[in-house]
């Protein structure tokens, strides 16, 4: 979105909803037992974002795990899907409050995932995850 207002995605988030997550991870392949302590452990993630310009970083921790990604909208970075899968990643601006993220694995089988990151003008954080035609919906707010 060159030339235009960057919004900053910049501060600490809560989650206050989850729609999808195990139907997601299903969806991925991960099998029962290892869903069951993904959703236990994901119920209540943390989510970090600092923002320069462009470029974010995201440290997500959960009880279980602490993952932490940086990238620069419009150019391709190396990520783990959800499933830990080695993937390249490229995020854009679809609209100038929102990043979406093309997902393709780099090795092995899987459905097409993909990710979105928006802010709402009540300055909620939307993050939906995609893996083939399931789509997981997590709302946040700034702690």
């Amino acid at each position: 979105m060159e030339g235009s207002v960057v919004v900053d995605f910049s501060g600490t988030w809560k989650m206050k909803s989850s729609e999808n997550f195990e139907e997601l991870l299903k969806a991925l392949g991960v099998n029962v037992f290892l869903r069951k302590i993904a959703v236990a452990a994901a119920s209540k993630p943390s989510v970090e974002i600092t923002q320069q310009g462009e470029t974010l970083s995201i440290q997500t921790s959960t009880s279980v795990r602490t993952t932490h990604v940086s990238f620069t909208v419009g150019q391709s970075f190396n990520e783990t899907t959800v499933d830990g899968r080695l993937c390249t990643s490229f995020p854009k601006w679809e609209t100038d409050r929102k990043i979406t993220c093309e997902q393709t694995l780099q090795k092995g089988e899987g459905p097409k995932t993909s990710w979105t990151r928006e802010l709402t003008n009540d300055g909620e954080l939307i993050l939906t995850m995609s893996a083939g035609d399931v789509v997981c919906t997590r709302v946040y707010e700034r702690e």
